[in-house]
């Protein structure tokens, strides 16, 4: 695979797990959406299915890593470093413009629901010092964007990244592989979207399960740009901790795999 295949697969690939992902996530969180409020499983299904169709457009060019951690455990596992700033940079960069379709797709939607005096301020609104004080953290529609805690505890956040991304990576690393080694080839595609799956059914309720630091710092960076009104702050005091906690995990990942399977 050249580099500009690479970048360009990532970049395509990426942007459409955030395009499928954030949209569902906007789909059940915003006001005058057919599908509001259709809850958890949507959203854990919405985001198997994004990495279902992300891997199947961006293999063919760069094997569809579509995630940080999973180049960082594959550069880990075979000791090639060459490439990883450039899947990075595509995954960061196709990150952004997915999220930035989501807003496109959903524009009406998203001036409907930050305009509500219920949702964001004034007669009628849960008017409190706790509200205002989360949403100068973590605006509205923030989990649209990225992820936040349920429970705020940087040890306890941390460790569910860590552990989350953990899963996936491994079974990226043991089940997902085509015959050269290279990236997800077809019934790992599949398996890889049905990790997703097990991961936010199970262990996606503490934090939202980035498990991707790309997909969290993207769409965040992008929320803090976009002319959103009353779109409150964008939480950079935690987002930290879906970049390096899965960052940890897929590390720790490719050493188990280099302990017990390779």
């Amino acid at each position: 695979m050249s580099s500009s295949d690479i970048f360009i697969g990532e970049t395509i690939g990426t942007a459409i797990l955030i395009l499928l992902g954030g949209g569902v996530c906007a789909a059940v969180t915003l006001k005058a959406s057919k599908a509001r409020n259709a809850g958890w499983l949507a959203i854990t299904f919405g985001w198997g299915f994004a990495v279902l169709t992300a891997v199947y457009t961006s293999a063919p060019l760069s094997g569809a890593h579509l995630n940080p951690a999973v180049t960082l455990a594959l550069a880990i596992k075979d000791g090639g470093w060459n490439n990883v700033p450039i899947y990075w940079a595509g995954q960061l960069l196709g990150a952004m413009i997915g999220a930035t379709l989501v807003w496109v797709v959903y524009y009406g939607q998203f001036q409907a629901h930050l305009t509500e005096k219920e949702i964001v301020g004034g007669p009628g609104a849960q008017d409190t010092k706790a509200v205002e004080a989360a949403e100068a953290q973590a605006g509205p529609v923030l989990g649209i964007f990225s992820t936040g805690p349920e429970i705020r505890n940087a040890v306890m956040n941390l460790a569910t990244e860590i552990i989350g991304t953990i899963v996936l990576v491994l079974a990226v690393l043991t089940q997902g592989l085509n015959d050269k080694g290279n990236g997800l080839g077809t019934l790992g595609a599949l398996i890889t979207a049905l990790v997703v799956v097990a991961i936010g059914l199970s262990l996606g309720g503490p934090t939202g399960y980035a498990i991707n630091p790309a997909r969290d710092l993207g769409p965040r960076i992008v929320h803090a740009l976009l002319p959103l009104p009353n779109k409150g702050g964008s939480d950079w005091g935690y987002a930290w901790i879906p970049v390096v906690g899965p960052l940890i995990g897929g590390a720790i990942a490719a050493g188990i795999y280099n302990v017990a399977f390779a």
